[in-house]
């Protein structure tokens, strides 16, 4: 009787931010729902966490984001005025890092999203012990820090994945073709 290979269990950790403005950057919307079944069905992510700023009045877009299979975990934002401009910061990186280690012994393989090389040192942590999987940039122009881990065949670009991707303007706001 054969035994049944086990899979390893994968875990993505993704950040809001970076992965939003690189995309948007290239002049084109993410749809959140087909990312979300992008992971699961290339790389068998069984988990998504989906670290973001928490702003109030995004109650429906959190909600949208939790339906389509995200984890969230929020991070308190600051408004501050700029040239009689409100911005909102609200950087998630601390978070990302965090939830990685606190899910550790949980998972066999992680996929980071983000092209920021504030992750530098949790890449390479999580390459030296065998548990990084990908690095899922949303732009060529991703951190130079990260770049050596192109060599090493970790790097998948979001921006050459825009064909399946691309929220798809359908009329109904916010919502992508089935």
């Amino acid at each position: 009787m054969k035994k049944k290979k086990k899979l390893p269990v994968i875990f993505a950790f993704i950040d809001s931010q970076n992965l939003y403005l690189g995309v948007q950057s290239q002049g084109w919307k993410l749809d959140w729902r087909k990312f979300r079944q992008y992971l699961r069905n290339k790389y068998n992510a069984q988990k998504a966490y989906l670290c973001i700023g928490h702003v109030a009045g995004n109650e429906s877009l959190y909600a949208f984001l939790q339906e389509s299979g995200f984890i969230l975990i929020f991070k308190p934002t600051l408004e501050y005025k700029h040239d009689g401009k409100v911005t909102v910061k609200g950087n998630v990186d601390a978070e990302l890092v965090l939830q990685t280690m606190i899910q550790y012994k949980n998972y066999d393989k992680a996929i980071i999203v983000s092209g920021d090389g504030d992750f530098h040192c949790l890449v390479e942590y999580l390459a030296q012990k065998g548990k990084l999987l990908k690095i899922l940039a949303p732009t060529t122009h991703y951190s130079s820090l990260l770049r050596k881990f192109n060599t090493q065949n970790y790097i998948v670009r979001i921006d050459l994945l825009r064909n399946s991707l691309e929220q798809k303007k359908t009329g109904i706001r916010g919502r992508s073709k089935p």
